[in-house]
């Protein structure tokens, strides 16, 4: 059994691409109602909200969507994010699982809200 806590991902086996469930799903999800009309809401009634291109990563049915390479840059600053095993907290529930966390606090804000919050504002 090997004792290592924490994991590092290199740099360069970083993800290249977000996953997106909705190519996964048995069926796709409702769309999302308009709050004036109540009838369903298409890429048009969001662009007064958000850019066509975060629009329509929404809505894809890819099961993969790249990341952008000027984000991918940006992530690098603090990313990949180290994974720890909680062998302890495995240990005091007496359990066969592997439990594992990741710890988000390498980042700027000490969060995870840049993860989303740069490829939004890019």
């Amino acid at each position: 059994m090997s004792d290592s806590i924490k994991y590092l991902l290199e740099e360069n086996k970083a993800p290249k691409f977000w996953y997106n469930i909705n190519a996964d799903l048995p069926s796709p999800p409702p769309p999302p109602l308009h709050p004036g009309t109540k009838q369903p809401a298409g890429p048009d009634d969001f662009a007064p909200l958000f850019p066509m291109g975060l629009i329509m990563q929404e809505v894809s049915t890819e099961r993969e969507i790249e990341i952008p390479e000027p984000v991918r840059e940006v992530y690098k600053q603090w990313r990949p994010s180290p994974l720890f095993r909680a062998r302890r907290l495995e240990k005091f529930l007496d359990t066969p699982a592997k439990i594992y966390y990741k710890y988000e606090g390498v980042s700027p804000t000490g969060s995870h809200k840049p993860n989303t919050a740069v490829p939004q504002a890019f």
